[in-house]
């Protein structure tokens, strides 16, 4: 292993692929699924209760987003090493792609590096990752993307009121019908691109493989604390199948 290679031969693969046979009209992605980091960066100067935090990866969404594809029939993609190490759903010039600080947390070991060691996290995880989706959707004429991931009740001290957010950057053929639908379930309080904006600085995998493809593409956002458990991932999988299925009727 040379100095600047990233995973040894025996670490995983950055992409876990399931059901890539599946022939639903849909496809599933989570850049965010996992927490893993290579051993060639210890635990780049975090506590382990820092690295089991959200800042680490989104809680919650590889559960969800599991049974999701599941019962959509679908392919899914799902990332297995921390955003800290880079983040899969950040274009690479994003400040934020391989982050020096995170809610607040300073990550000594993403200081200081050289453009070579940016370069090979790049190369390691990122590339990999992203090419493996490519691949299979070039296989493909036609196809619905969604992307799951999860957001925390509160950031720096504020509570936040959404149970769910719909993201997307120009193209609403999916996203405008789901959210509607999901504003339609009874007590939720579902986000119209909130908690985040989804846009092409600050947002990958929607823009590559939807928006840039002409494929109808959303980006589904849900609280933590309602998919922390597998109850919760399951309920939500079955909401978000359910009315998937019924929006795409309309694009």
């Amino acid at each position: 292993m040379n100095q600047l290679q990233l995973l040894h031969a025996d670490e995983p693969s950055p992409v876990e692929v399931v059901g890539a046979e599946r022939s639903g009209l849909f496809v599933v992605l989570c850049d965010h699924a996992g927490r893993a980091l290579p051993r060639a960066l210890g635990n780049l100067g975090l506590t382990a209760a820092e690295l089991e935090s959200h800042i680490a990866w989104d809680i919650g969404a590889a559960g969800v987003a599991r049974r999701l594809a599941h019962e959509l029939d679908a392919p899914l993609f799902l990332q297995r090493y921390s955003r800290l190490v880079i983040d899969c759903n950040r274009p690479l010039t994003a400040p934020d792609s391989i982050p020096v600080q995170s809610g607040g947390i300073a990550i000594p070991g993403n200081a200081q590096l050289t453009p070579a060691q940016a370069e090979s996290r790049a190369e390691a995880i990122f590339g990999p990752y992203h090419a493996r989706i490519s691949d299979l959707l070039a296989q493909r004429s036609h196809y619905l993307l969604v992307t799951v991931h999860s957001f925390t009740p509160e950031l720096y001290g504020q509570r936040r009121p959404f149970h769910a957010g719909v993201l997307y950057e120009q193209d609403r053929r999916l996203a405008a019908p789901l959210l509607s639908l999901l504003r339609d379930e009874q007590g939720l309080i579902v986000g119209d691109n909130e908690p985040y904006r989804a846009s092409a600085a600050t947002d990958y995998a929607i823009i590559e493989h939807g928006e840039r493809r002409g494929a109808p593409y959303v980006e589904l956002e849900v609280r933590q604390d309602l998919v922390a458990d597998e109850a919760g991932q399951a309920a939500w999988a079955e909401r978000f199948a359910r009315l998937l299925r019924r929006a795409s009727a309309t694009t």
